[in-house]
Order: C-alpha cells, then sequence, then structure tokens
C-alpha cells in the first residue's frame, strides 16, 4: 500500500504543478477550450470526450462506493470536475483510513467486509 500511497502523492504533485503553470500562462477559461475542442471533431476532442467519461465513471465509483448518500453524492461531484487532483487526494486519505486492504479500498469498508463473509 505505500508504495501506491507514493504513486498517488506523485501524481498529486504532478497535476498540482502542471496546472499552476497553465493557469498562469491561460487563466481559468476550461470548459470553452474543452468543449471547443469536441465540437471540432478531431483528436483532442476525442481525448477530452474520452475523459470526460472517465471522470464520469470516477464520480459514478466515488457516489457509489459511500452507497449513494448526500456525501458520497456529493463526492461523486467533486471527483466529476476534480479530476484526478480529487481522485489522488480521496484515495490517497481513504488509504491511511481504513484498516483493510485494497478490497476495502475500492468497495467500501461494508462491501469489503460482505466479501470476507464477516
Amino acid at each position: 500500500m505505500s508504495k501506491f500511497r507514493v504513486f498517488l502523492a506523485v501524481l498529486w504533485i504532478a497535476i498540482a504543478g502542471y496546472t499552476a503553470v497553465v493557469v498562469a500562462t491561460h487563466g481559468l477559461n476550461l470548459l470553452p477550450v474543452f468543449f471547443g475542442d469536441m465540437t471540432r471533431m478531431a483528436w483532442p476532442g476525442q481525448f477530452n470526450l474520452d475523459f470526460m467519461c472517465m471522470l464520469l465513471l470516477s464520480g459514478l465509483w466515488v457516489s457509489w462506493r459511500h452507497h449513494f448518500c448526500a456525501a458520497g453524492l456529493l463526492l461523486g461531484v467533486l471527483a466529476v470536475f476534480g479530476g484526478a487532483f480529487f481522485l489522488s487526494t480521496y484515495l490517497l486519505v481513504i488509504s491511511h483510513r481504513l484498516s483493510g486492504g485494497m478490497a476495502e479500498l475500492l468497495l467500501g469498508k461494508t462491501r469489503a467486509a460482505r466479501l470476507d463473509g464477516n
């Protein structure tokens, strides 16, 4: 688990640094660029569509992991809009809070306990 945590920390640092440079250079005008690339029907738009689908899957998984409770839905929305920056932070925090292994990280405490037969 410690190697996974190091990986998450490296992701977080890389994304934070890259984002800081892009925001300083281009500002916060992400959405017109993001959706503009998609409307042009070229490779940058295909990548953005694929990425958006991954963000939606990430948000759905986070919400599901929390049994679609209010907090889970809020975390799911944060996952969609926060991307890998949010998800790496979320997984790093959760990995420190859990008492089990990867099954508990991926499934949540209740589902992982059912998997173990407890």
